[in-house]
């Protein structure tokens, strides 16, 4: 049986480039979860006045594809601008790495989620967005699609773990059908915090447990 795996995703797999948590990034994006075998945080180092990716490195939590296209994808970005590393596609990365088996295509999907959502990180925080939407429980759904449910492997959206959103000049209130002393719900918080509070209209994120 032919090995599935290119020379350069196994060289990606085997020494990773870029590798590692940024203190202080300008941009951080998280996409996936461990409880669906896969997952990439990607963290930015931007120059203000160029817009300039000067660094960049990644976390995996996957596969040797996860680790070989977050890789591939950290190189592609460094060195570009953010309007230029925001072009960067999965079906690129797959062709940087030579190919990938069918079934580890989202493996690159991911990846590029991951620097997109770093991206939109450090637009937001620095007040780049240039077509300013305003923040309403679908907005917020839609941020709450990309947090996910460690005892589903899908996101909390649709295991239906929330139960309201509510949004009044400024103030986003998430209820959680989660009890506060579940293993999982500080993370979660963190999580929703994380993909939440970054939008520009919004001042203040309250994450309600049931008890």
């Amino acid at each position: 049986m032919k090995f599935p795996y290119t020379e350069k995703v196994l060289e990606h797999f085997k020494n990773p480039r870029n590798v590692g948590k940024m203190e202080n990034p300008d941009g951080k994006g998280l996409e996936g979860s461990p409880a669906c075998g896969d997952m990439v945080a990607v963290y930015l180092q931007v120059n203000p006045e160029t817009q300039v990716i000067e660094d960049i490195k990644f976390e995996s939590y996957g596969c040797a594809s996860n680790i070989a296209t977050a890789s591939i994808i950290t190189e592609l970005a460094k060195g570009k601008t953010i309007d230029e590393a925001k072009n960067i596609t999965w079906q690129q990365a797959t062709e940087e790495l030579g190919g990938l088996p069918p079934v580890k295509a989202h493996c690159s999907v991911l990846a590029v989620e991951g620097l997109r959502a770093s991206i939109r990180d450090y637009e937001e925080k620095h007040g780049l967005v240039s077509e300013k939407e305003v923040t309403t429980p679908d907005v917020v759904r839609s941020r709450l699609k990309h947090v996910m449910n460690p005892m589903a492997g899908l996101d909390i959206i649709r295991t239906e773990l929330v139960t309201k959103i509510d949004v009044n000049d400024g103030i986003v209130r998430i209820l959680l059908d989660l009890p506060s002393n579940h293993q999982f719900a500080a993370a979660i918080k963190e999580d929703i915090l994380e993909k939440v509070e970054s939008l520009w209209d919004v001042t203040e994120v309250n994450v309600v447990f049931t008890e």
